[in-house]
């Protein structure tokens, strides 16, 4: 350690300053250190770790000059004859609190009012004051608790000097009462406790919720409503420890009060501090134990909850993709995958062409008949389960199925462009060839696959060239099928949702834009009747045409899809008469699983009973037209359209024709009224450049176009950005000041990037660099009712967790945050923000490797280089890409296995120190992030490690995050060695999209945030 002065942030924890304390005595020059960014944590202990010092022969001096500053002098350490170690005052807060909570006395000797540790003050801090006799001399501590259920609450309690308390105080508040007031106990004090082994804060509101136990956050405390102890729910699957010592433990105390049993998950992570604590329990305490088989409880669960929904069978022609797609569908729903086929080779012992020599064809056909029987009796539910293409040949086996799909099951027929299907077959010898013509075999079954399925998959990419990994639509029409996925919920939660109106006559001719012209909307709407069949120019488009362009539409994005197949009277281009066409659209529509689909309510009874009917988890939109303005939102004769869409939607639709401004107003009041009195959502416009404003004035599902489509769908009709810009106008959406907060940031393209997705967007809002390394200097911004959220750089990604109400998964894994947004959802008690720590770093790495063409097959290695903090970010993200194991190269061994020792095991990292480790790779890696600067030479021992770690054949990829130069000596050797290489500026677009999205709900084009980046015109 060369010592000298050190700069240190203690606002977090104190333990770095004590680690510092006692190794500094033994640097190459004296210590002196700073302590910035404002007043420490845990003062007491900083205090008791130089005291502890002075009683081993160093005297740590405290300067006169400068606050938190220390010196520390060099010196060696002399043993005193006598050290007495007190006992650990934060363990001895739990026996305590079992004798406040039950009435019953406990003495904890070693731990007294002369101790050092600021734990020791709970008992006359917390305990006394909620009604306990409190007894204490210098070295011990005596509590006896009230009659039980006698506990007072705290009006406030500043737990700063004892921060990790106040989950113990947290339980006990929880069981307080207060005769003729309200138990509220407010603890404050506590922000770090965010960023310990979990964010505990957030923890005990969470857990103490499952106990009936109303909680609330604050900035830097929690504020409980103490209930009766007699009124403690059981827990609704255990208490979660969050793998977190003291949660375990305070939980333990809670539960010697509950009137019921109480599990507690993970109990095992008490060892940290005290690993006979469930034994203290049962015996001093005599609290009855019992262990509990989680795994067994768990997958005992997951089976009923599995077997509780019927199987899903899955037919089609031999080569149209069953087995894969049946595969994959088990995957999604984490059920067991069953290929009838391979089952019946192996109940037979030979392949299904020796099967057939043997017995012919009507014999395999009944031993078919058979399996599936069998299978729809002993897995029918649970199970994926793919069936032989001649299925249907069988009319028991065809009735079989329309029985299962009839009674709520799920038969779903997968489809292929027969085309590939006949080439794929020309080369597939594993069955037996077709005695007729395959296109006639497929004519003949075509009929009873449809009558024999409930749904049907069709695969858009096709073809030698079809991708290997699962489409990008199959968990979405799996979501809908089985209800998973529900978008008018999340919908109706949004203040303002939009959907844009796909115009065009065939959705292959709008892959080019779609991304674009979908920005900012939360839904695409298909318009079916605009759509061009090359089979039928002059009519409507076939059915078979339209499966085509769902499927395609659904296989290139991940927004739910509005199917509309409009009329002439309303406004679209499928004659009025054609209503059997239209009703074949609407079933296709379902049998697909859309999220959306249009149905007007125009349509004859019949149709209107068969579709609601058949609608299963597809959410119907009842809509009625008038172009022809003959309805008035004056005079009540909307009113009885609107009963009569509440009568067959999940949702209403409303257009109607804007004459005046005075149009619109009246719209608003009967909007206002609909709204009053039910609480279906409600989509109510005019038509016309009159009735733009009714477009900005609808807060759900407003239809929307895009300069880049060929055509409006509506008169009158803007896009997502110019409505914005009008409720900006208006007021409606209110300016927001966004930041960059960190240092140093002069150079950064960060605000060209937020500013310029700002204003394409059409929001308000602006975005300021302020720099800064000091967390203290931000608290009043970032608490403003002008806070909109910010981005977070160096050095204050750790250190600006405690002034955070809550950071999410990924952050506190990875140990930093790059990303504040503000709840809106949450309320805070004082009015301000609630701010929510998010890292989007990774989220930035995983979207540019994969766009660059990362896609990790099963036992394929990675490779981090470097082993400082964006190491840590890139191994979450090779771990969320399911990349394993993952390779860490690095010059110190130590920050390799301190960087190691911070994942779970499972994470398979392995770090290379030695030639010896990098030649024991098994597999080279496929994909590799640099996170080394590179403003100088590669160490010579790296660089031999890379020159075997980058060799190999096969698509490989390096994402270099250092920016400067543009080529580095880093990606100099991969691509030498044939590697495709990404710069690290790709990622900052990356990631700054995941926070623009985080902010504003939309989803902006990654390269329009590139272009912005790298400075690029028309951006």
């Amino acid at each position: 350690m060369e010592g000298g002065d050190i700069d240190l942030a203690a606002t977090v924890s104190s333990q770095y300053v004590s680690s510092l304390f006692m190794c500094a005595p033994y640097a190459k020059k004296p210590v002196t250190l700073r302590l910035i960014g404002g007043k420490p944590i845990s003062q007491l202990y900083i205090d008791m770790t130089a005291n502890m010092m002075a009683a081993f022969g160093i005297q740590v001096k405290k300067s006169m000059t400068e606050d938190f500053t220390y010196h520390i002098p060099q010196g060696v350490y002399q043993n005193p004859s006598i050290y007495e170690i007190e006992s650990d005052a934060s363990s001895a807060t739990y026996p305590l609190a079992i004798a406040a909570m039950t009435g019953s006395t406990c003495t904890v000797p070693n731990i007294g009012s002369a101790s050092l540790q600021g734990d020791a003050r709970f008992a006359v801090a917390v305990l006394k004051p909620m009604g306990c006799n409190v007894h204490q001399t210098t070295s011990s501590t005596t509590v006896t608790g009230p009659p039980k259920g006698s506990l007072r609450p705290i009006d406030e309690v500043d737990m700063e000097p004892m921060t990790d308390a106040f989950l113990t105080a947290s339980v006990l508040a929880a069981v307080a009462q207060k005769p003729g007031g309200t138990p509220t106990t407010r603890i404050v004090g506590i922000a770090n406790q965010r960023v310990k082994e979990c964010n505990r804060i957030k923890a005990m509101k969470d857990e103490l919720a499952k106990f009936g136990v109303t909680c609330r956050e604050l900035p830097d405390g929690i504020e409980v409503d103490g209930i009766s102890y007699r009124e403690l729910h059981q827990p609704l699957g255990g208490v979660q420890c969050y793998d977190d010592h003291r949660v375990a433990m305070s939980f333990g105390v809670l539960a010697t009060i509950a009137p019921q049993g109480t599990l507690i998950r993970e109990r095992e992570c008490v060892g940290k501090t005290w690993p006979g604590w469930w034994d203290t329990l049962r015996q001093p305490f005599g609290v009855q134990l019992e262990g509990v088989a989680l795994e067994l409880k768990d997958s005992a669960e997951a089976e009923l909850k599995r077997k509780a929904q019927r199987s899903i069978f899955v037919i089609g022609m031999r080569g149209a993709g069953k087995t894969t797609t049946g595969g994959w569908m088990a995957s999604v729903l984490g059920w067991p995958f069953i290929d009838l086929d391979t089952a019946l080779e192996e109940k037979a012992g030979c392949s299904i062409p020796e099967i057939i020599q043997r017995v012919g064809w009507e014999g395999f056909r009944l031993r078919e008949l058979a399996l599936l029987q069998t299978a729809m009796q002993m897995n029918a539910s649970g199970y994926v389960i793919a069936c032989g293409g001649g299925v249907v040949e069988s009319p028991k086996a065809r009735q079989s199925l329309i029985d299962f799909h009839q009674t709520g099951g799920v038969v779903i027929l997968v489809q292929r462009n027969i085309e590939d299907v006949m080439m794929f077959l020309q080369i597939d010898k594993s069955r037996p060839a077709y005695v007729d013509d395959m296109r006639s075999v497929w004519l003949r079954r075509k009929t009873w696959y449809l009558d024999c399925s409930s749904h049907q998959f069709y695969s858009a990419h096709s073809g030698p060239s079809a991708p290997i990994t699962r489409p990008l639509g199959l968990d979405h029409f799996l979501g809908t099928i089985t209800g998973n996925r529900r978008p008018l919920d999340v919908l109706t939660r949004k203040d303002r949702s939009y959907f844009v109106s796909l115009t065009v006559p065939d959705v292959a001719a709008a892959l080019p834009i779609l991304d674009e012209v979908a920005v900012g909307s939360d839904a695409i709407e298909l318009r079916v009747d605009l759509l061009q069949d090359p089979e039928n120019e002059d009519g409507p488009p076939s059915v078979d045409f339209v499966v085509s362009q769902v499927a395609l539409l659904r296989s290139s994005t991940l927004l739910p899809i509005i199917f509309t197949a409009r009329t002439c009277s309303q406004g679209g281009k499928l004659p009025d008469e054609a209503q059997e066409e239209v009703l074949a659209l609407y079933r296709l529509a379902l049998r697909m699983a859309v999220e959306f689909l249009d149905l007007e309510i125009h349509l004859s009874e019949s149709i209107l009973q068969t579709v609601t009917q058949a609608k299963g988890n597809t959410k119907i939109i009842a809509s009625h037209h008038d172009p022809k303005g003959a309805l008035s939102w004056r005079n009540g004769s909307w009113i009885q359209f609107y009963n009569k869409a509440l009568i067959y939607g999940d949702a209403v639709k409303l257009v109607g024709i804007a004459k005046s401004q005075e149009d619109n107003a009246s719209l608003v009041q009967f909007k206002s009224w609909a709204q009053s009195a039910h609480d279906t959502p409600i989509i109510a416009i005019n038509m016309g450049i009159e009735g733009q404003l009714s477009r900005i004035q609808n807060s759900f599902l407003t239809p929307v176009s895009h300069p880049a489509l060929p055509s409006k769908a509506a008169a009158g009709q803007l896009s997502a950005a110019e409505i914005r810009t009008g409720l900006s106008l208006h007021g409606v959406i209110k300016p927001k000041k966004f930041y960059l907060f960190g240092r140093p940031i002069a150079q950064s393209m960060s605000p060209t990037l937020h500013n310029g997705l700002f204003k394409a967007t059409g929001l308000p809002h602006v975005y300021y660099a302020k720099e800064t390394d000091d967390s203290s200097n931000i608290q009043d911004v970032i608490h403003s009712s002008e806070f909109g959220g910010a981005s977070i750089t160096i050095p204050l990604k750790l250190p600006i967790m405690p002034l955070l109400d809550d950071v999410d998964e990924a952050a506190q894994t990875i140990g930093a945050v790059n990303t504040i947004v503000v709840d809106l959802l949450q309320t805070k008690y004082d009015g301000r923000p609630f701010l929510v720590g998010y890292n989007t770093d990774w989220q930035g790495m995983q979207l540019i490797l994969t766009n660059a063409g990362a896609h990790p097959q099963p036992n394929q290695s990675a490779l981090v280089v470097g082993g400082g903090g964006t190491a840590r970010a890139a191994i979450y993200t090779l771990y969320a890409m399911n990349y394993s194991p993952i390779y860490l190269l690095g010059r110190s061994r130590e920050k390799l296995q301190a960087v190691t020792d911070f994942f779970p095991r499972d994470y398979n990292i392995a770090f290379l120190a030695s030639q010896e480790g990098v030649r024991a790779v098994e597999s080279l890696p496929t994909v590799a992030i640099g996170t080394i600067p590179a403003d100088q030479p590669i160490d010579v021992t790296m660089k031999t490690a890379l020159e075997e770690l980058l060799k190999g054949d096969g698509e490989k990829v390096l994402l270099e995050m250092a920016y400067k130069p543009a080529v580095t000596p880093l990606m100099q050797m991969a691509e030498a060695e044939g590697w495709k290489t990404v710069q690290g500026l790709e990622v900052l677009a990356g990631q700054g999209m995941k926070q623009f999205e985080l902010w504003t709900g939309i989803v902006p084009l990654l390269k329009h945030a590139r272009a912005l980046v790298f400075g690029e015109k028309n951006a």
